[in-house]
């Protein structure tokens, strides 16, 4: 999740709004990728959760990696919460349960970015390994129930926690227990946002099934591929899932702003302290529905980018547009989650190609297969095709694309190396929930500790 900002600029009208996204676009050649990934920090010694507080801690890791690095602390109150690089490029956060979040510097390669993976993890390891701290790239926690889960001190986190069991049944599941890869893609013009939306949103099941990585709960099957895709199925529906109406011909941004205006707000920040703002959307806020309740209650470009990062879609338009439909996964994944969207959407012959693939698939269809996909992963079908069927002939349009860019590396390579990872998966017919779940009948003997010591970073 985002860091909180504050920017004091008064708002003083929805067209505001409007042109503060309208601000993302750029010419292609300034297109960017900026990749996230998250991972369960945990004790090699017994597989158990990291406290924040303590020597060996989720704070010790964040002082030592700002040692390290050399990169400005972000507190809450007086707790460490995350780091920024000083130049903007790139951050750590921490999720509500510690899971430890590297948010990547905007990058023009994939190469790069997948670089930039590698050398984060390596100097986490440096730090965490005289912890006994390992980390663990899935989509769901594993082993450990909510209770054992332990919750870091950030205000919005508190806000969010008492909130999400009233608007949904698995919020606090999301919050504490769930792990992503996402990867941020920019968008020359309305146009191309609006195309690049409706196509990801289409393809944003596929990228669930092809990194379904969360079979376990509680130490035992918990009879899904992507737990954290049927999470997602009710958190709270208000702000995520599929937006219907970036699927309409004349969709822009000022259709996602009324959208966001009208969805509840988390918190707002003055001087400091978070005000739980639950009770109230962003267009009653502006309205003044907080006069009687903050003193300083007029509404900031700083509460609404707050807001926007409190909405959770499957696709989130920024000034970029997030890819939030995969399950965190091991390292080779962090670089092939990107490499799958780059590939269709940065190149536009690829792109026109998935458009035509995708072009007969119908609101109802993809709400189908967003549903099916947590327990049928690659199973799951649309217009009469498993994506088991779809899925080589999506991958080889984003070959194409990657391809097309023609970005090599020092080996002479182009980016599409980094589909590797994917076309392993349509080799085995198997994602890597399948063959953790072979696993666990198999070798493991019905036990999820394996996980911890075979597949961390």
């Amino acid at each position: 999740m985002a860091r909180d900002t504050s920017d004091d600029t008064p708002i003083t009208s929805t067209t505001e709004l409007i042109a503060d996204l309208e601000r993302g676009c750029k010419p292609e050649s300034h297109f960017r990728i900026g990749t996230e990934h998250e991972k369960f920090p945990f004790f090699k010694a017994d597989n158990s959760p990291v406290p924040y507080h303590g020597e060996h801690s989720i704070s010790a890791l964040l002082h030592g990696m700002k040692d390290k690095l050399g990169w400005d602390a972000i507190m809450d109150g007086e707790n460490i919460i995350g780091l920024a690089e000083p130049n903007g490029m790139g951050a750590i956060s921490l999720e509500p349960g510690g899971q430890f979040e590297l948010s990547g510097a905007p990058v023009k390669t994939l190469h790069e970015t997948c670089r930039e993976s590698n050398q984060h993890l390596a100097v986490l390891r440096g730090v965490a390994e005289p912890m006994g701290i390992g980390f663990l790239g899935v989509g769901g926690s594993p082993k450990w129930s909510l209770d054992e889960t332990p919750r870091m001190p950030k205000s919005r986190y508190e806000i969010m926690t008492r909130y999400m069991p009233k608007v949904g049944t698995q919020g606090l599941d999301m919050m504490y227990r769930t792990c992503t890869i996402q990867v941020n893609i920019d968008f020359s013009s309305e146009a191309d946002m609006r195309r690049k939306m409706a196509l990801s949103q289409k393809l944003q099941p596929l990228s669930t099934a092809l990194f379904a990585s969360s079979p376990f709960t509680e130490g035992k099957p918990n009879g899904l591929l992507s737990w954290r895709g049927d999470i997602w199925r009710d958190t709270d529906n208000n702000r995520s899932g599929l937006l219907d109406f970036a699927f309409e011909a004349n969709f822009g941004f000022e259709r996602y702003v009324e959208w966001a205006l009208d969805v509840p707000m988390y918190f707002i920040v003055r001087n400091g302290r978070y005000h739980d703002c639950t009770h109230i959307t962003f267009r009653q806020f502006m309205d003044g529905a907080l006069k009687d309740e903050v003193e300083a209650w007029q509404p900031t470009m700083g509460d609404w980018t707050n807001h926007l990062s409190t909405l959770f879609p499957d696709v989130r338009l920024k000034r970029f547009l997030e890819m939030r439909g995969a399950d965190g996964g091991t390292w080779r994944r962090i670089c092939a989650l990107p490499s799958f969207w780059v590939g269709l959407l940065y190149d536009s012959t690829a792109m026109s190609d998935a458009e035509a693939l995708t072009k007969d698939w119908s609101i109802a269809d993809i709400h189908k297969l967003r549903n099916d996909v947590p327990s049928l992963a690659l199973k799951a079908e649309i217009g009469g095709r498993s994506l088991l069927d779809v899925a080589p002939d999506v991958i080889a349009i984003a070959r194409k694309g990657l391809q097309a860019r023609g970005n090599r590396n020092s080996d002479g390579r182009d980016e599409s190396v980094f589909l590797m990872t994917l076309d392993e998966i349509l080799a085995k017919k198997a994602t890597f929930a399948e063959d953790l779940l072979a696993l666990y009948h198999g070798r493991w003997n019905g036990s999820v500790d394996p996980l911890f010591s075979e597949f961390q970073y």
